[in-house]
């Protein structure tokens, strides 16, 4: 559902950074929780899950190799630092 979701929001507006990478975390952590329910999860889901989350952990990865992400949040007015506060970064990364 949480696909279907995002690509309904992303195909009815221009993306930019500020809602990708938020977006990204969001959908993390839906699968991450799903994961954890395994026993509940047919295992060909669970398999299908496991790989998707392994893909979007690849290409979330990236965004920290990249300084444009990581100044557009900082530079938005609603997320600023607080984006990465609450996204759990280490207090050394973000005073960098």
């Amino acid at each position: 559902q949480i696909l279907k979701d995002m690509t309904l929001f992303f195909s009815h507006s221009m993306p930019n950074l500020t809602i990708v990478i938020p977006a990204m975390g969001h959908i993390d952590h839906v699968f991450t929780s799903a994961i954890i329910k395994k026993e509940h999860l047919d295992p060909a889901i669970y398999a299908g899950l496991r790989l998707a989350k392994r893909t979007l952990n690849h290409y979330y990865l990236l965004t920290d190799t990249f300084k444009a992400y990581c100044i557009a949040m900082v530079l938005h007015p609603h997320h600023k630092l607080a984006y990465f506060r609450s996204a759990g970064w280490p207090q050394e990364w973000i005073h960098t």
